[in-house]
This record gives C-alpha cells, sequence and structure tokens, in this order.
C-alpha cells in the first residue's frame, strides 16, 4: 500500500500499524546536527520508546547510537526505513530495505520517489512517502 496524500481509511489504518508495530527504525540520512530535521525526528522518535539506528557514512554517533554506513551494515532486524534523503536518491535506498526485510518504508515530507514505492510494495512493504513521522505519531497520540 502506497500511501501519500490525501489518506483514505486504509491510509489511516496503515500508518496507526506501522507507528504501533514496528519499533526498531532505521533512519537514513540522520544527521547529529539538532538543528537538522531528521535530528528532530529521531530525538522525538527515541523519545516515544523507538529504537532508532542511525543511517549515515558521515557520522558515527547520533543519539547515543553508533551510526552505520548503509542499511546492509545494520546488526539485526530493522522494521521501519525512515528516509530523510533527497527524492532521486530513494531507490537503491529501497532496494537495500527489501534485501534487509523491512517492514516498511517512511519517505519524509518532501521525498517522493513513485518508482521507489512501487517497488516497495511490490515487495510487500507498506509505504508512507511526502509524510512527516514526527506529525503523524503525534496526531495519533493526541487522539487518544
Amino acid at each position: 500500500m502506497i500511501l501519500s496524500h490525501p489518506m483514505s481509511d486504509a491510509d489511516e489504518k496503515a500508518i496507526t500499524n506501522i507507528l504501533k508495530d514496528c519499533r526498531t527504525i532505521a533512519v537514513v540520512g540522520l544527521s547529529s546536527n539538532p538543528a537538522r530535521p531528521s535530528f528532530r525526528v529521531a530525538s522525538y522518535m527515541q523519545a516515544q520508546g523507538y529504537r532508532v539506528l542511525p543511517v549515515n557514512p558521515n557520522e558515527t554517533t547520533v543519539l547515543g547510537e553508533p551510526s552505520f554506513p548503509s542499511l546492509a551494515a545494520v546488526p539485526g532486524a530493522i522494521d521501519l526505513v525512515n528516509i530523510f534523503r533527497k527524492s532521486e536518491e530513494v531507490l537503491p535506498i529501497v532496494d537495500e530495505a527489501i534485501a534487509r526485510g523491512a517492514k516498511a518504508i517512511w519517505m519524509q515530507e518532501g521525498v517522493v520517489n513513485e518508482a521507489a514505492a512501487q517497488r516497495a510494495e511490490q515487495a510487500g512493504l507498506l509505504v508512507v512517502m511526502d509524510r512527516c513521522w514526527l506529525k503523524e505519531h503525534a496526531i495519533r497520540s493526541h487522539r487518544g
């Protein structure tokens, strides 16, 4: 299922399921700079009890976790791959996520790659595109 604007009831349910079931999140493009959106979103994820695994070859440690140069280098299972990269850089990340057996792909606001989304969906992954993980979590947390 590919989720984008506008959302149907099925989209809402898929996002809710991702937020509930995907507890180990690899954040591709996570920066150690507190001013960057990736840092703010990942910090929020961590504060909500999710395990955040930084994936950025230019970082060594982010939010107290070791940073990995690629998804392939991340040890253990990955539930969700959250992508903070340019839209044109998403396809190889999705291929790595499929190879790693991730359950879902989340492209942050402003990240849109239809071909990558279709490839992930065909491989059986849930896909959210052009949405902010933090905003979607906060909306659902305040609903009850």
